[in-house]
C-alpha cells in the first residue's frame, strides 16, 4: 500500500490547560514516530502549542495556524472553516481528530477520539453557555466520522446508547503509560509522608470528599500532608476555601516535577465519581506507589485487584482504604505494576494506526 498523507487535528491542545488529553497526545505523537517511519503526518497546532509537540522525525510536518485556542468560539470556526481547506490544499488522505471534535466538512475520512461522554452523563458539570455548543459540535463529530475511538469500554457504550452509531464504527483504544513511570523507584519520605492526588480540580473528581475524609484521616495520623497535583478547574477556588495548612495545590506541573511527586508519595488516592479513563491510576501502578480509587468504571477494570477500591459516596470506605494504604499498601506495589504494564503507548499507537488505515480505505 502506498504510503499515505494523514493529518493530525491538535488545535484544541492548549498546554497545561486540557489535563489529560494533552498527555494522551503528546505519548501517542511520539509512539506514531517510533512505529511509523512511512506514512507522512501532518500536525495542526495553534497559537499556544509549539513545535515541541510534533516528533522530531522526517515524515512528522507541524502545520503552524493563526489559531488562538484559548477562544473557543474561534478554534471550533476555524475548525470548520480554514482546517477542511488545509486539508484538501496538502491532498490528505485521513484527518485524526485527537480531542472530541471534527470538521463537518472534509475531503478525507475522519478518525475522531471521544475521551468521554461527560456532557451526556453529567451536564450539570458544564456552564450553561457552553452545553449547547458541545452537544451540537460532537453530535456532528460522531455524524461525520468514519471511526470513533473509545478510551474505554465504558465510553464506547456511552457512545453506542446515547448516540446510537453502529458498533463497528467504534473501536476501543485504551491509553497507554509513560515509561518514566517504571523507572520510579518509590521510596516514601519518612520525615515528610504525604498522600497524593492527580486530578483535575473538577466537581466530579469528588475531590470535596477527599479533602473531608482526609481531615478524618489526619486526626488518626496528623503527620501527614495531602499533595493534589492538576490544572485548576471549575471547583479549584471551592477546594482551596475548604482546604487546611495540610493539603497542597501544586496546580499543573512539569512531568519531571510529577514524577518526583510518586516518588516520594506514601500512597495514592483516586476519588473520582466519573472517568473516561483515569490516566492517574495507571501512573500510580506503574510508578509502584500503593493505590486507593473509586470502583467505578473504567477504573474499577483498570486497576483490578492492584487497588484497594471503594464507593466514591461512601465516607468510611474511602477513610478506611486510606488507613490501608499506609498499612497494607505495600502487597500493592508489585501487582501494580504488573497491571500496568499491560498499557503501553506502542499498543495504542499500533491500534491507532490500523484505524487510521482502515479509514482511508473507506473512501
Amino acid at each position: 500500500m502506498a504510503a499515505l498523507r494523514i493529518g493530525v487535528n491538535a488545535l484544541y491542545l492548549i498546554p497545561g490547560g486540557v489535563g489529560g488529553t494533552e498527555i494522551y497526545l503528546r505519548n501517542l505523537l511520539q509512539a506514531l514516530a517510533e512505529i511509523d517511519s512511512e506514512n507522512e503526518y501532518h500536525v495542526f497546532t495553534n497559537k499556544e502549542t509549539g513545535a515541541e509537540l510534533v516528533p522530531a522525525a522526517p515524515n512528522f510536518i507541524q502545520e503552524p495556524t493563526g489559531v488562538n485556542a484559548t477562544f473557543r468560539p474561534f478554534r471550533l470556526i476555524w475548525e470548520q472553516t480554514g482546517l477542511p481547506r488545509a486539508v484538501r490544499r496538502l491532498k490528505l488522505d485521513c484527518l485524526f481528530n485527537a480531542g472530541f471534535t471534527a470538521p463537518v466538512i472534509a475531503s478525507c475520512p475522519n478518525v475522531t477520539v471521544f475521551h468521554d461522554l461527560q456532557h451526556k452523563l453529567h451536564p450539570e458539570h458544564f456552564r450553561w453557555f457552553d452545553l449547547p455548543f458541545w452537544n451540537l459540535v460532537l453530535y456532528w463529530a460522531m455524524k461525520r466520522s468514519e471511526i470513533l475511538v473509545a478510551v474505554s469500554d465504558a465510553t464506547r457504550r456511552d457512545l453506542l446508547r446515547f448516540y446510537g452509531v453502529p458498533e463497528s464504527k467504534v473501536l476501543v483504544i485504551p491509553h497507554g503509560v509513560e515509561r518514566e513511570f517504571f523507572e520510579i523507584r518509590n521510596e516514601p519520605d519518612p520525615e515528610n509522608p504525604y498522600l497524593l492526588c492527580v486530578s483535575t480540580l473538577h466537581p466530579h473528581k469528588n475531590l470535596d470528599r477527599l479533602i473531608r475524609v482526609f481531615g478524618e484521616f489526619r486526626k488518626l495520623h496528623p503527620e501527614y500532608r495531602l499533595v493534589m497535583a492538576g490544572l485548576r478547574g471549575f471547583h479549584a477556588e471551592l477546594l482551596e476555601r475548604i482546604a487546611g495548612d495540610h493539603v497542597e495545590f501544586t496546580g499543573w506541573i512539569p512531568r519531571n516535577d510529577l514524577y518526583e511527586l510518586f516518588r516520594h508519595a506514601s500512597g495514592f488516592v483516586y476519588p473520582s465519581t466519573f472517568e473516561g479513563f483515569g490516566m492517574p491510576v495507571l501512573e500510580a501502578m506503574a510508578a509502584g506507589v500503593p493505590l486507593a480509587c473509586s470502583s467505578i468504571d473504567p477504573i474499577h477494570s483498570i486497576a483490578g485487584e492492584a487497588a484497594f477500591q471503594f464507593d466514591p459516596a461512601d465516607d468510611e470506605a474511602m477513610l478506611r482504604s486510606m488507613l490501608r494504604l499506609i498499612s497494607d499498601g505495600d502487597c500493592l506495589r508489585v501487582p501494580g505494576r504488573q497491571r500496568a504494564a499491560q498499557f503501553t503507548w506502542e499498543a495504542a499507537a499500533q491500534k491507532t494506526l490500523s484505524a487510521i488505515l482502515h479509514a482511508a480505505k473507506v473512501r
